[in-house]
């Protein structure tokens, strides 16, 4: 049975601990970019169960953190 890359990421964090997700985001953040796909399913998941609101906040976050993080990965 072939699973899609975002039932494996949510398969398996499903039973996890904030504490346990905490990790893993920040284990990923900065780390290879194998870990890039499993932290877009985790934003996916986010922006799809909250509001206008709170999204139009994520995207003035990613606005405002976008132009110092290309300098970083140049």
């Amino acid at each position: 049975m072939l699973i899609t890359l975002r039932q494996a990421v949510l398969q398996k964090v499903q039973d996890k601990s904030n504490e346990d997700i905490q990790d893993m985001i920040n284990n990923s953040v900065d780390a290879s970019e194998q870990a890039l796909p499993g932290l877009g399913v985790m934003f996916e998941t986010i922006w799809k169960h909250c509001g206008p609101e709170k999204q139009a906040e994520l995207v003035g976050l990613l606005q405002e953190h976008i132009p110092a993080a290309a300098e970083v990965h140049k």
